[in-house]
């Protein structure tokens, strides 16, 4: 195996081009580095805190096929890609990112050529990026969504093509300065087409910000979003997952996932941002800390299609107009809430399936064709706004068991309103305002 070190801009590039060099190490800072070409089975690794810095408006490194990339930062403009995949090989092969930080968007895409591959990401962070003006968006339910700032997408049209991942420790902009555009994205080639399939999806801390209109109804973005034809057996978010803008997600399923968790905060600051949105296929959902949202319309949580088997919950709080605590319009087996469901707002408009919609800030809404088996409670439903319900049922509830009551503080609101079936609330406290 041949390898060498470099520190200087033509050592770099002089490496990259002899493909009789399997491992380059990089030691040091090179800046105004041109675009790079991997050549397969080429590694590049870097010693200590190094750092390749490339030219203005250019993209980074491409990659080809069984390349491995460990322990650098690359920096780009965050328009640019700092690392991408080159279309005209057949394969990834095992592609593996290590301990890498960019400035600039992670995008591979099976596209071109490309028919198969195993992409390994592990403790990956993308600092700065901006997707936005990026044409090429999954279509769905009435919506584009807007590329990731690492992205992992299938794109061939066959069904017989799969690419494999396992990603871990994906992290994506701070607090201060969130990626534009969506954070992390994985996805296939449609309900039909090529597939994704990853066994384990871990992330830490997303800060994202689509930097969408107010009024586009067409476009969305997410915090963590898998997308339709991935298959993830495992989502795991171990940081904090917070969207600042309108239509911007924070967690979004139109895939199939076996298990979801989230372990760290969930928020939502924008019109129309939900803390969970599922459109698809899970298994079992575990939000074990706050679901908080701020914008006018930014449900707490969705079940608007597919299906889900079993969805458990610490606590759900929104604070806007139209904005919704849960609302379950598809079968649901067991729903478990180990607090408070809340909601502040009344009445106002919200993004529902690519049309902007008249909602109210109900507690817990089932909408018709919604059904849940059975709901537990350990705190209260709370609404505080006005012209409200705290529980809404237009489907079905067959078992319910609410232990700190249900509560309607705002004036013009109901407690319970049951438009069609029958709810158990037998024991259940129930308390309104207008009753004082």
């Amino acid at each position: 195996m041949k390898v060498v070190t470099i520190s200087t801009v033509d050592e770099l590039v002089n490496a990259v081009g002899n493909q009789a060099i399997e491992v380059i190490r990089v030691k040091g800072k090179i800046i105004e580095s041109p675009s790079l070409n991997l050549s397969p089975g080429q590694q590049l690794l870097g010693e200590g805190d190094s750092m390749i810095k490339f030219k203005r408006g250019i993209d980074g490194i491409k990659v080809s096929r069984d390349n491995k990339i460990e322990g650098l930062t690359f920096i780009v403009e965050p328009s640019c890609r700092a690392i991408l995949n080159r279309p005209d090989v057949d394969s990834l092969g095992t592609l593996s990112l290590k301990s890498v930080k960019t400035i600039g968007q992670i995008q591979l895409l099976a596209t071109g050529s490309v028919r198969s591959g195993h992409v390994i990401a592990q403790n990956v962070e993308v600092i700065e990026a901006d997707t936005r003006e990026l044409q090429d968006r999954p279509k769905g339910f009435g919506v584009y969504v807007l590329q990731g700032a690492f992205t992992l997408w299938n794109q061939q049209t066959d069904s017989n093509v799969t690419i494999t991942a396992h990603l871990t420790g994906l992290r994506a902009g701070s607090n201060e300065k969130p990626v534009q555009g969506s954070g992390i994205f994985v996805s296939g080639a449609g309900d039909v087409g090529g597939r994704l399939e990853v066994d384990m999806l871990e992330t830490g801390e997303i800060h994202s910000n689509g930097g969408i209109k107010q009024g586009t109804p067409d476009v969305i973005s997410g915090g963590v979003f898998v997308v339709y034809g991935a298959h993830v057996k495992k989502v795991v978010n171990n940081g904090s997952v917070t969207t600042y803008g309108v239509n911007d997600m924070v967690l979004d399923n139109w895939g199939m996932v076996n298990e979801w968790m989230a372990e760290k905060r969930i928020t939502s600051h924008g019109p129309s941002g939900i803390g969970f949105v599922n459109f698809s296929e899970i298994g079992t959902l575990r939000i074990l800390s706050d679901i908080e949202t701020y914008g006018i319309g930014a449900r707490g949580f969705n079940l608007y299609n597919g299906s889900l088997k079993y969805a458990e919950f610490k606590r759900i709080v929104t604070h806007a107009n139209a904005a919704v605590g849960i609302q379950v319009s598809r079968p649901l087996g067991t729903l478990v809430v180990h607090e408070d469901i809340e909601t502040f707002g009344g009445e106002g408009e919200s993004l529902v399936k690519g049309v902007i919609t008249q909602l109210s800030a109900d507690g817990l809404s089932v909408k018709e064709g919604g059904k849940i088996d059975k709901v537990e409670i350990g705190g209260r439903i709370v609404t505080n706004g006005q012209n409200v319900r705290s529980l809404h049922v237009q489907g079905e509830i067959n078992a319910m068991t609410v232990k700190g009551g249900i509560f309607s503080n705002g004036s013009g609101s109901k407690a319970v309103l049951i438009e069609n079936g029958i709810v158990p609330l037998n024991g259940i406290k129930i308390y309104e305002q207008s009753a004082k």
